[in-house]
């Protein structure tokens, strides 16, 4: 990571400039023990927790746009099921998630990211709930291996590379297939003509790969698709 206050020269010089092979190790090897004790703190603070599902989308979403009070009522609807509540820890869609799950009265976890110029945890979660992450690998590892559910909003760059991570896992068999609920269809509906006028067109994906998502518009739909799977799959929470 990169201290406060380099601009984007420094750290372009700093990128390129030949170092040491002792350099080189030093660095990387304490890189090891900070990557380690993120995972371990991850670990120990997210095992407790029990089934949660996770709530994906955009930082940059205000509280009086549509998909802030959507997620929101997502949130408040899984809560009262009895499902926990994952959020990116930060503002828009993130603090939705958190905020609907606060007045459900449910339990609430924020994985937030230490960036420069953004984010700051929500005021909806309790502190000893709040992660703060500095490797973005580290923050995906917690919410792959902590989600039994993926819910996904509108949102940027962040929020695909979050949604193609679960499916890619799921379409490797490397987790367990745990749903994928898209909410918007007017937001995703290029995205997947995309996907089936090009990936499965050119043969890189299978139709079935198609299956691990599903698209929804509301916030009752994307509810009962998570309980639909618990209900088949497994008992429901108890907390």
């Amino acid at each position: 990571m990169y201290a406060e206050g380099i601009d984007e020269e420094e750290r372009i010089r700093e990128a390129i400039t030949p170092k040491s092979w002792n350099e080189i190790m030093t660095s990387d090897s304490w890189a090891v023990f900070k990557i380690m004790a993120e995972l371990v703190d991850g670990f120990e603070k997210m095992g407790r927790i029990g089934p949660c599902v996770t709530i994906f989308g955009s930082a940059r979403t205000k509280s009086n746009q549509k998909y802030y009070k959507l997620a929101e009522e997502i949130a408040y609807l899984l809560t009262k099921k009895g499902f926990g509540i994952i959020s990116g820890g930060g503002p828009g869609i993130m603090e939705a998630a958190n905020k609907g799950a606060h007045f459900g009265g449910g339990k609430s976890v924020g994985l937030n990211i230490e960036l420069p110029f953004e984010q700051s945890a929500n005021p909806f979660i309790d502190p000893d709930k709040l992660i703060t992450f500095d490797y973005f690998f580290v923050r995906k590892v917690m919410f792959m291996k902590y989600s039994q559910g993926y819910i996904v909003l509108p949102g940027g760059f962040g929020t695909l590379d979050e949604l193609f991570e679960a499916i890619t896992l799921i379409q490797t068999h490397k987790t367990v297939r745990f749903p994928i609920v898209l909410v918007s269809t007017d937001y995703w509906k290029g995205l997947i003509d995309w996907i089936h006028h090009n990936m499965l067109a050119e043969k890189n994906i299978s139709i079935t790969d198609l299956d691990i998502f599903t698209l929804v518009d509301t916030a009752e739909e994307a509810t009962a698709i998570i309980e639909e799977y618990y209900n088949k799959y497994a008992l429901k929470p108890n907390f």
